[in-house]
């Protein structure tokens, strides 16, 4: 296998502050309601919590995911073919990937995250189970467009976005970014996206706020995170973790409460939080049919396919970035 230390495409200050990070978390805690992007809950440490969480009893959605890829492996080298470059949106662990890589026999692999050393570390990883494959990481933030490495300029392209991170943002950021990896993959790409199910509340309340409280310390990390990079003082000790079904957006969100009254700063400035307050780090919209459809054609995929596991609780869905029209 043939890897590289990876290309950087994250900016970063004098300080090696990500810049995009220091903006979203002083804007968002500028805001009534203080919220913070979730791409952000995924440093180092995070990445490897949320590693943690898709092994607990209450999250279904990796076991769902991960069966349907072990199951309709013949269908995808059907419809998506040999030879593409599967570029893979914030890969993380990459611990689905080689179901689909050993379905579709692929000509590269481009994995995309923020975090780099994380992305680095799955990348050798997969260089060991694939020998002759060609890994070409790329630390960059992929809710933009991205310039993949020149060794892929000219090879068909299948993008890959699995557990249903699509979710985690709300439907104009979510147009956004499936614009944005058309813009990145090209015409006649194909995208293969997970999207998690509506379903049962208790089941998904669960599911974002286990027993073991593995979510919990996943959520308190961000704020760890902001102290220790951006100098803040934000007490811990006064927030807890709380996930709560949103009907209207069908989606769970996870919040920190406030239990009482703080001022803080990060950065230099100053902030406060009253009792009751929440700082809203993450959405997770849940999808059936249509709305899976309409938000994957509002951002120019066409779906092609569409598996669901044996409980119907998630979905894979198979998309081709189509030639844009206007018109019937």
């Amino acid at each position: 296998m043939t890897t590289k230390k990876g290309l950087k495409l994250v900016d970063r200050d004098e300080a090696g502050i990500d810049t995009a990070f220091r903006a979203d978390v002083l804007d968002g805690l500028s805001q009534e309601q203080k919220a913070i992007p979730a791409r952000w809950l995924y440093d180092d440490a995070g990445s490897q919590l949320f590693e943690d969480i898709t092994q607990l009893p209450e999250y279904y959605p990796t076991r769902a995911e991960t069966e349907i890829l072990q199951e309709r492996g013949n269908e995808f080298a059907e419809l998506i073919g040999r030879g593409r470059a599967v570029v893979e949106f914030g890969s993380g662990s990459s611990v689905k990937t080689p179901l689909l890589l050993s379905s579709i026999d692929p000509s590269a692999y481009v994995p995309l995250d923020i975090s780099g050393d994380f992305l680095r570390a799955a990348a050798a990883d997969l260089a060991a189970k694939f020998p002759g494959l060609p890994v070409h990481p790329v630390e960059a933030d992929f809710m933009r467009e991205v310039e993949l490495p020149a060794e892929v300029s000219g090879v068909r392209k299948l993008g890959f976005f699995p557990g249903s991170t699509i979710g985690n943002m709300v439907a104009r950021t979510a147009v956004d970014l499936l614009r944005s990896m058309r813009e990145t993959l090209g015409v006649g790409a194909q995208l293969l996206i997970g999207m998690d199910l509506i379903k049962d509340e208790d089941v998904l309340i669960a599911a974002y706020d286990d027993a073991a409280g593995v979510t919990a310390e996943f959520n308190y990390n961000l704020i760890r995170r902001i102290n220790r990079e951006l100098d803040g003082d934000i007490p811990l000790e006064v927030l807890s973790h709380e996930a709560r079904w949103n009907d209207d957006y069908a989606r769970v969100e996870m919040h920190l409460v406030a239990g009482e009254a703080a001022e803080f700063s990060v950065d230099g400035r100053r902030f406060s939080m009253q009792a009751g307050d929440t700082l809203h780090t993450e959405n997770s919209h849940k999808f059936n049919r249509r709305t899976s459809n309409m938000l994957l054609l509002a951002g120019g995929w066409e779906p092609r396919a569409r598996w669901l596991d044996g409980k119907g609780r998630f979905s894979l869905i198979l998309a081709e970035a189509k030639p844009p029209r206007s018109a019937p």
